[in-house]
């Protein structure tokens, strides 16, 4: 049975006529560049560090304000940012601006390349750096409200599919791999390698669909922001720290609208972000074909930042603006089992961490020793975890906010369960609680349901998170 910790409705019905409220929005990129280098990275199972900063890393907030309710939306350029940053950033951020926290919601990119925020597998955070990043992000969501000016607000819909590859493959009858527990059972391998004749085909879909969110001044019709959201897990390739292919989107994005010039001058500049849909088991890459050679560093990523934006740029011109539309707010804590390991699995990884062998660094090399490791550390953790939910309305678009790395299908299946013209799911969103697999995908095995840090939600999660949505989202009705 699901046990809810307390759920917040941000509905307010007031004796005033939409035609008499003012919609407003604002917004701000404020910057939140580790200090200090090397940085730690996320993104591998080993610990990584960036020695050199290739481009800056952003908290990007979007503002909107329909004369009743406030939502703020804010990107940060990270791997996955950790509830208790999130908690704490809000909680600042709400002290300056009024705004209540449930009608913020930050989530994460998904970069590989930014300074590490959530200790996963090897990869552990700079505590320091750690320290900064709740004044960072809060100065983010309190200058977005402060830059809210009379403003037309639209919603659209793009499409991509050339970008997008379903990365989880069925092994053919017959053939089988080991998995970092010693099984041989698991049905699905995600990145298999290119035409490899051990698989067949992908065990799950991809999700073309652009949403996008603008708002232009009222009085000058300038672009104020742009937030679009694409089911692309990410696109990196730069050995230093970067935003990796959701920072260069933003730039192309806001090239192609003219969003900047002299005639911008003294005004807020013009904010384009790019969250992250339903991903957890998408990606770039085509391993039904050859291999790419030959391709420079960050040239790919480039190439899919500019695809998007292209797309986007189309879908932008086709939006009919609003002087007003409604915004509405709803969230809840889900109250979700973890995933740990028996005593005798316990006892095996004791064995493992304590035998394997370490390099120089002190770290493990080898996949069962990192997951023993996890388990370990995953022994820790309570019982069961809250799970922040929420959902938002702007007219007829409706938003869920999941703090997972959310498989494809689940996001399709909000959309076609959502009461609300449009839909779309932000990922990443706040706090970090692993993979989120469906019962079906878990049966079938491969890493994204391993039991890690990084995987650890019961079987069933996806389908309580699910059915929590979509209640919520009725009640924005």
């Amino acid at each position: 049975m699901r046990q809810l910790l307390f759920a917040v409705i941000s509905i307010l019905v007031l004796p005033v006529s939409a035609a008499t409220l003012e919609f407003r929005a604002g917004a701000h990129a404020e910057p939140i560049t580790p200090p200090d280098l090397p940085s730690p990275v996320n993104g591998g199972m080993r610990g990584a560090f960036a020695k050199t900063v290739h481009d800056p890393l952003y908290a990007r907030s979007l503002a909107l304000h329909d004369g009743r309710h406030e939502l703020i939306i804010t990107v940060v350029d990270s791997c996955m940012v950790p509830r208790e940053i999130v908690d704490k950033a809000k909680e600042l951020a709400s002290r300056e601006s009024g705004v209540p926290t449930s009608g913020m919601l930050i989530s994460a990119t998904h970069t590989h390349s930014a300074a590490a925020m959530t200790p996963v597998f090897q990869s552990d955070p700079d505590p320091k750096y750690l320290a900064l990043l709740p004044g960072m992000i809060a100065r983010s969501i309190v200058q977005a409200h402060r830059n809210l000016e009379p403003a037309e607000v639209a919603w659209g819909k793009g499409s991509e599919p050339s970008q997008l590859f379903n990365r989880r493959w069925l092994m053919k009858p017959g053939l089988s791999y080991s998995n970092p527990f010693g099984g041989r059972a698991d049905r699905a391998r995600m990145n298999p390698g290119f035409l490899n004749p051990e698989v067949s085909h992908p065990v799950g879909p991809t999700d073309p669909e652009i949403t996008i969110i603008a708002a232009r001044s009222l009085s000058d019709q300038r672009p104020l922001a742009l937030l679009a959201n694409y089911s692309l897990h990410y696109v990196g390739g730069y050995p230093a720290i970067s935003a990796d292919y959701f920072g260069v989107f933003t730039e192309r994005i806001t090239r192609l609208l003219e969003a900047t010039g002299d005639r911008y001058i003294g005004k807020p500049s013009f904010v384009g972000i790019m969250s992250n849909g339903t991903s957890g088991d998408v990606n770039n890459v085509n391993y039904a074909a050859p291999a790419r050679k030959d391709q420079r560093p960050g040239e790919q990523l480039e190439l899919v930042a500019q695809s998007v934006a292209v797309a986007t740029r189309t879908a932008y011109d086709n939006l009919h603006f609003h002087r007003h539309l409604p915004l509405a707010s709803a969230e809840v804590d889900l109250k979700l089992r973890v995933r740990k390991a028996t005593p005798p699995e316990l006892a095996r990884a004791r064995e493992l961490v304590e035998k394997s062998p370490r390099g120089s660094d002190g770290q493990f090399s080898d996949q069962p020793a990192i997951y023993a490791r996890e388990s370990l550390l995953l022994d820790r953790y309570p019982d069961q975890v809250p799970v922040r939910l929420q959902v938002h309305r702007l007219g007829e678009l409706s938003l869920a906010a999941i703090p997972c790395e959310v498989f494809t299908i689940i996001g399709l299946e909000l959309k076609s369960r959502s009461p609300f013209e449009g839909h779309f799911t932000i990922s990443l969103a706040n706090g970090y609680n692993g993979y989120l697999p469906t019962p079906e995908q878990h049966r079938l095995g491969g890493y994204e349901t391993w039991r890690a840090r990084s995987s650890y939600l019961e079987v069933e999660a996806s389908e309580k998170i699910v059915s929590e949505l979509v209640r919520l989202l009725r009640s924005l009705r």
